[in-house]
């Protein structure tokens, strides 16, 4: 396991084996996602959407329909407004 340490300022260094594995370099950018279980994912915007798919999947758990995620996005936006 690799840790690293966060600085008074709330900034972390990536360490270079996971900046490595990820491809990262000076500049990337990176997304963090928090599942409904308090998971935090640290997702590289520097790689192709295709290379995402599956990636927050869990055994057991329904794929969502496209009519289901827009459902959802229009009720996320309606309950912010």
């Amino acid at each position: 396991m690799t840790t690293a340490t966060i600085t008074t300022k709330g900034q972390v260094t990536i360490p270079k084996e996971i900046r490595d594995y990820l491809n990262l370099d000076t500049g990337s950018k990176v997304d963090f996602v928090i599942d409904e279980n308090g998971i935090v994912t640290l997702i590289p915007l520097n790689i192709p959407v295709q290379n995402l798919s599956g990636i927050l999947h869990r055994p057991g758990m329904k794929s969502a329909t496209l009519e289901e995620m827009e459902t959802a996005i229009r009720e996320g936006v309606s309950d912010w407004g």
